[in-house]
């Protein structure tokens, strides 16, 4: 596969020089490198997954499949998660909900869930409203255009929440664990809650609150897993895996969560994944985005 594209940058690199000034040729020379670094990063997880008797484990979630709407594997890991603990209400909340045509929820409103979304970019809520527009007009989806902070996180989620989700996902870059800490008392059956995959699994680390604290493209945001799993421990769940990308860490209720649904034992240590993030990809047929 990879020999075809090698064999045509040659060729075009061949006819290259300093005095072409050619937008097809450019393209003609790039889009085959582009392609073999989308099938490295793919080889590359997968050969992580084959390797690892880990992620052959039947308890383990890292690696389940399955990517609709979600940016890394997250569609195919909380369908495992709820198909292991089983589902009561139906009701999510995500906090950060992206354009609403990527995030950890939208399959779940797909498949008949409904619930609240909290978005606070302009963009981002411009284009909900249009790819969501039938599901915000029926109720389906609540949508919050605000942005949560410790000050306003009861008034505009907590007290305005009048039925017991089941999911709730936190993905607000910095500010994330004092969030968490906040919308604990809401207790959903699953949390999926963004981590900082640069620390080491044994440090506890999380950033200091600021109420206009932003993430600005550094290793400095949010939590380690380890502080999250102290955080998650101190109000009743366990930590039963991550994605297998070093993104989100995923927080079964205490009550619905044991050794024989999930891979033991429920920390930082074991369920660690480091940053992937240049391997994220969207593998398959494009996102459909109109509801």
């Amino acid at each position: 596969m990879f020999s075809k594209y090698v064999q045509k940058i040659l060729r075009i690199s061949e006819h290259l020089n300093p005095d072409t000034n050619s937008i097809s040729v450019a393209n003609e020379f790039y889009q085959p490198i582009n392609n073999i670094n989308i099938q490295l990063a793919e080889i590359h997880i997968d050969n992580i997954i084959m390797l690892n008797d880990r992620y052959k484990n039947q308890k383990s979630i890292a690696a389940a499949f399955g990517q609709v709407f979600s940016q890394n594997n997250e569609d195919g890991i909380i369908s495992e998660i709820f198909r292991r603990i089983g589902t009561k209400s139906n009701k999510f909340i995500e906090i950060g909900a992206g354009d609403g045509i990527e995030n950890t929820t939208r399959l779940l409103l797909e498949t008949g869930w409904s619930g609240i979304w909290l978005e606070a970019g302009d963009k981002e809520i411009a284009s909900i409203r249009n790819v969501v527009r039938n599901s915000i007009n029926s109720n389906d989806i609540i949508l919050i255009d605000k942005k949560v902070d410790m000050e306003n996180v009861e008034e505009l989620i907590i007290s305005a929440v009048n039925f017991e989700p089941d999911y709730i996902s936190i993905d607000i870059d910095y500010n994330t664990s004092h969030i968490w800490r906040k919308l604990a008392q809401l207790k959903p059956r699953l949390f999926c809650i963004e981590y900082n995959a640069h620390y080491p699994p044994s440090v506890n680390y999380e950033v200091p609150y600021k109420d206009d604290g932003l993430w600005t493209g550094t290793t400095r945001f949010g939590a380690s897993l380890k502080a999250l799993e102290n955080i998650g421990r101190e109000y009743g769940y366990s930590l039963v895996g991550c994605d297998i990308f070093g993104v989100n860490a995923f927080f079964v209720r205490n009550d619905l969560c044991d050794e024989d649904k999930f891979l033991g034992p429920f920390t930082a240590e074991n369920h660690y994944e480091p940053p992937r993030f240049n391997s994220v990809r969207m593998r398959g047929h494009a996102r459909h985005p109109e509801y």
